[in-house]
């Protein structure tokens, strides 16, 4: 699997180089900029006078593959992430070993809080009679 993964990725890149030219190869709606300078003539000279129809066809083309094969590599590496695991895209959290349980018969006796130097600290309560 991580062979056609390698391959696909190989394709990604192919086809990415080949719309940035596509779009570089197109003029401008004010026939100049970067279109003219990268080929945008010779783009014109290869394929007729209907090139901008030409190259727009290829441009959303070639977007719709690049967009269906990132997604395809997208869920290939999903696919593969999860092989060994139970199918949870989430990590699994680990219970606890043992339930925590509190004993039945205990008191909390209050600590005395901190008072200040020189005066008495309050009594504590007296113990619970059972």
């Amino acid at each position: 699997m991580s062979i056609l993964l390698t391959v696909g990725i190989l394709v990604l890149v192919f086809v990415s180089i080949i719309v940035v030219l596509l779009v570089l190869m197109q003029r401008a709606k004010n026939d100049g900029g970067v279109g003219a300078a990268m080929g945008g003539g010779m783009a014109e000279a290869t394929f007729g006078a209907e090139t901008s129809n030409v190259l727009s066809k290829a441009t959303i083309k070639g977007a719709v593959i690049f967009f269906v094969l990132a997604f395809a590599l997208y869920l290939g590496y999903i696919y593969v992430a999860n092989r060994g695991t139970s199918g949870v895209l989430a990590p699994e959290i680990a219970a606890p070993a043992a339930p925590v349980t509190s004993p039945q018969n205990t008191t909390v006796e209050a600590t005395p809080a901190a008072t200040p130097a020189g005066t008495p600290a309050p009594e504590a309560p007296a113990p619970a009679q059972q």
